[in-house]
């Protein structure tokens, strides 16, 4: 491995490859096809960008990471200090059959390996604003998720008890729960269910917070009308698709479209036979769970 304070990069090309994590970046660099330098720094976007701009001085720097957790601070921070960055999706690290071993070095290898062989496409990067009219949305759906993970917990102590019929088939609702505690006086499950209870009902006045507010997102959006013109579309999947795909002619094709999306097919490729398969899945889930559900 080269030592990067006696070699001079000016006029080369850098490949990074950061594997992201809560407290710590695993940075591999590489420069004319072999490793130049591995490291470990803490997690700050501005620290990592000056160690990138000392170590490789006047060199082309290119890096990526995967998409995740920690959102585009990094990117946005990066391409501040002039870095070339991507972030792509994490299925589209490629992995070889013979070789499971997972560490953060390893990953961060892969990753400036497959950057500089010109293997990796980055995803489409949302502006601030784009990313925080969103936060709405997503925000509303990760507590619809716990809202229902709640129900469930609640029917299943129920279950545990035999206070449900094995035929009851009627969603759980708060005239259920009132209903169903009447078979029971133990002072210590009902205490336990409206424990639950509790938080159902909060997660209610939550979202109900937030409908609020992705209604009147809805009056300065441009984009829901042309949403909401689409047949089947209601008001909230027109804010979604907005908040997700914002204006659409921002994609030059469908394929472009469809690639952002998670929709185009898998491609195996022998010779001159050509097999498609599923869908990649490798684009925005959330987008996909209310596109599909009108193209079927």
């Amino acid at each position: 491995m080269k030592n990067t304070e006696q070699t001079s990069y000016t006029g080369k090309e850098v490949f990074i490859g950061i594997d992201v994590h809560k407290k710590s970046y695993s940075v591999v660099a590489r420069c004319d096809k072999e490793v130049v330098k591995k490291w470990t720094t803490a997690a700050s976007p501005e620290e990592l960008s000056q160690q990138l701009v000392k170590y490789f001085s006047g060199a082309t720097i290119h890096s990526v990471y995967e998409a995740g957790f920690s959102g585009f601070a990094l990117h946005r921070e990066l391409v501040r200090h002039g870095i070339d960055n991507i972030v792509v999706h994490a299925a589209s690290i490629e992995i070889a059959a013979n070789n499971r071993v997972k560490t953060d070095k390893r990953d961060a290898q892969k990753m400036a390996a497959l950057l500089e062989a010109g293997r990796l496409r980055g995803n489409r990067i949302p502006s601030e604003q784009e990313e925080q009219r969103r936060m709405l949305t997503r925000t509303r759906q990760q507590l619809v998720e716990e809202r229902t993970a709640i129900k469930n917990k609640i029917r299943m102590k129920f279950h545990q008890l035999g206070l449900i019929e094995y035929d009851e088939n009627r969603p759980m609702s708060h005239k259920l729960v009132k209903e169903l505690l009447g078979g029971t006086d133990s002072s210590e499950f009902r205490l336990v269910i409206q424990a639950y209870w509790n938080i159902w009902k909060k997660l209610d006045e939550e979202i109900c917070n937030l409908a609020g507010a992705i209604k009147e997102q809805a009056k300065t959006d441009p984009h829901d009308a042309t949403y909401r013109s689409a047949p089947g579309i209601g008001p909230l999947s027109a804010r979604i698709l907005a908040n997700e795909l914002g204006d659409m002619a921002q994609f030059n094709n469908e394929r472009q479209l469809f690639s952002y999306t998670g929709l185009t097919p898998c491609e195996y490729s022998s010779g001159e036979n050509i097999r498609r398969g599923h869908i990649s899945r490798q684009g925005n889930s959330r987008l996909r769970g209310i596109l599909v559900g009108h193209l079927v």
